[in-house]
């Protein structure tokens, strides 16, 4: 009788185990999910937030590239409304030359 006694307590320490690597297997499967599921998330963010630095780099692009253009041509428009330099008619060699 006492044989079969440990049997039976061999048999559910076997059962007990299998069940806990079973359980042990679940949970370990669950982790590597959530894992996986959150790496992917916050992969999904920092690829959005990248994608946003780089649109707003090209956008500031854009506005001082038109600032810069609109001060070019602002000041090519001043220039040419400027009167002409007026020419000497000689140099001051020639006026020192005629003294």
């Amino acid at each position: 009788m006492s044989q079969q006694i440990d049997t039976e307590i061999e048999i559910d320490d076997e059962v007990q185990d299998a069940e806990a690597q079973a359980k042990a297997k679940a949970e370990n499967r669950a982790e590597r999910a959530e894992r996986a599921e959150r790496m992917a998330r916050e992969g999904a963010q920092a690829m959005a937030e990248h994608l946003a630095a780089i649109k707003a780099v090209d956008e500031r692009t854009v506005r001082l590239r038109a600032l810069r253009l609109a001060k070019e041509a602002a000041d090519a428009q001043a220039k040419a409304a400027e009167p002409p330099a007026s020419r000497k008619t000689g140099t001051r060699k020639a006026a020192a030359k005629k003294a």
